[in-house]
């Protein structure tokens, strides 16, 4: 499989796109202004503790409190709980008030970004990440990523970091990250020493620090992806920035050697994300509507409590027999929905709604199906088997806004329900205000503002219904066409 990441740099926002075999999977957007908070490390201080949500909000020095469950706290000796100076620990089942009180100071970190309206998600296990492993604070195990599935390099794996953590020492833990798999130990062992110096400085930061500061920082987007997707699958990655492109051959020469012959600068006349059609890709991401290649099409709809996707043949009609046209139809959206989860970065609930299939063995198969589409995702996933309602239920697990948050905002027009009342029944909504301003007030004329569909209607199909309410009323009725008003925009005026 051919994979490509493609980057598109401007002062405003960085973009970057996974391409396998020339089909946009992925993309992150990174604004100047904007940037994600995942990750950062801050010293906070706790505001409000909430009892009865078993949390406490936290301030870190950003506009909203950030939201600390009571199962994110690493449960640490009273003194250090005390003092507020404790990170690590095992987890325990402390009650929120035995564990925070309100003015302590502590050190958390970023798990989820702030999302619509609600603040980051925090916890107090840190975790300070490098190309091959990640350090736990306070920890003591060492863990091995379950995408490495051969058993003998996991205990290779794990034995490398075993002998490195009692040479180092330190009160910490370890997980080996995927990109680690075939690494040698010379390359695990600096990432070891690396992290261990990095954590040194971070304590030292946080310790002069004062509440609601930045003690941590991850990554820019180009580093990050560099540190964390670009693997033996990877074949090149093309910057349209000289300078980024620099920085990043430095970055992978200095942390990632064997990357660093992957990374080019493109200096082509055509944009970047021309090469692979991702700019028509986007467009098309934001889009309600999925067109398959057999004819089918997949509607998916993104909602405050969960996403839901509705699979159709559409224009298929398939060439057996109607079980086998909805099982193809089945197979190919399979496919699909794990593609514009990844690209859409859809996250929380979401219901599968596929055609109805009545043998269990096509069931099974288009399960299987999603299961190794999503098997690419970086971001965990489970899936449920088909209910007896039909429905595929599954949750993926979300650190950062949707596609469609990043880039849109509600409807101005709609206020984001993505529709508009009829002309008729604005109609019939502007003949009641009527109603009631006639009986209120004692008007010798009344004016009605609307959009030029409305009254087009009023005095046209609705002509008649307008004439026996002005007789009713004994009031004349004039019209008035306004141009900015959209089509639920009306005013009845006492003239």
């Amino acid at each position: 499989m051919s994979s490509e990441i493609l980057i598109n740099v401007t002062p405003q926002e960085v973009r970057s796109a996974v391409v396998e075999n020339g089909v946009l999977q992925e993309l992150w957007i990174e604004r100047t202004r904007k940037r994600g908070i995942v990750g950062n490390i801050y010293k906070g201080r706790v505001s409000r503790v909430l009892p009865g949500m078993e949390a406490a909000f936290v301030d870190i020095g950003m506009d909203r409190a950030a939201f600390l469950h009571a199962s994110d706290v690493a449960v640490v000796e009273k003194e250090e709980l005390a003092s507020g100076n404790g990170n690590g620990g095992e987890q325990g089942q402390e009650p929120i008030t035995r564990l925070l009180h309100e003015g302590q100071q502590l050190l958390v970190q970023v798990i989820k970004d702030p999302l619509g309206t609600k603040g980051a998600r925090l916890t107090t296990h840190i975790t300070v990440p490098s190309r091959y492993l990640v350090l736990m604070p306070g920890a003591k195990n060492i863990g091995v990523s379950t995408r490495i599935e051969d058993e003998a390099e996991r205990d290779r794996l794990r034995g490398i970091v075993e002998r490195g953590a009692a040479e180092l020492g330190g009160d910490y833990g370890y997980i080996v990250r995927t990109v680690a798999e075939t690494a040698d130990e010379g390359a695990l062992l600096r990432d070891m020493t690396f992290l261990h110096k990095l954590w040194d400085r971070l304590q030292q930061r946080a310790a002069n620090a004062h509440a609601g500061s930045e003690i941590y920082a991850d990554l820019p987007l180009v580093l990050r992806m560099l540190r964390d997707l670009v693997g033996a699958d990877i074949e090149k990655v093309r910057i349209d920035s000289r300078e980024t492109a620099q920085k990043a051959i430095e970055f992978a020469q200095a942390y990632v050697p064997g990357i660093a012959s992957r990374i080019e600068h493109y200096p082509g006349e055509r944009p970047v994300f021309d090469l692979y059609g991702v700019e028509d890709e986007i467009q098309k991401a934001l889009e309600r509507k999925v067109q398959l290649k057999s004819g089918g099409y997949v509607i998916i709809d993104q909602t405050e409590a969960m996403t839901t996707i509705d699979v159709n043949t559409g224009a298929f009609v398939g060439h057996r027999n109607l079980e086998e046209t909805i099982f193809k139809t089945n197979l190919e959206a399979a496919q699909a929905i794990a593609r514009q989860l990844r690209l859409r970065n859809l996250g929380g609930i979401i219901i599968i709604d596929f055609i109805d299939m009545t043998q269990d063995e096509h069931k099974r198969q288009v399960l299987r199906a999603l299961e190794r589409a999503l098997e690419k995702d970086h971001a965990k996933s489970q899936l449920c088997d088909v209910s007896p309602l039909g429905l595929v239920e599954m949750t993926r697990k979300r650190t950062r806004e949707s596609l469609e948050h990043v880039l849109c905002e509600p409807c101005g027009t709609c206020a984001g329900r993505g529709f508009l009342k009829t002309a008729e029944t604005v109609c019939y909504e502007i003949f009641r205000e009527i109603l009631r301003e006639a009986r209120q007030f004692d008007a010798k004329e009344l004016l009605v503002l609307a959009s030029q569909e409305v009254v087009d209607l009023l005095l046209d199909e609705e002509s008649a219904s307008l004439a026996e309410l002005q007789e009713f009323i004994n009031t004349p009725i004039k019209f008035q066409v306004e141009q900015l008003y959209t089509q639920e925009q009306f005013d009845v005026v006492l003239l």
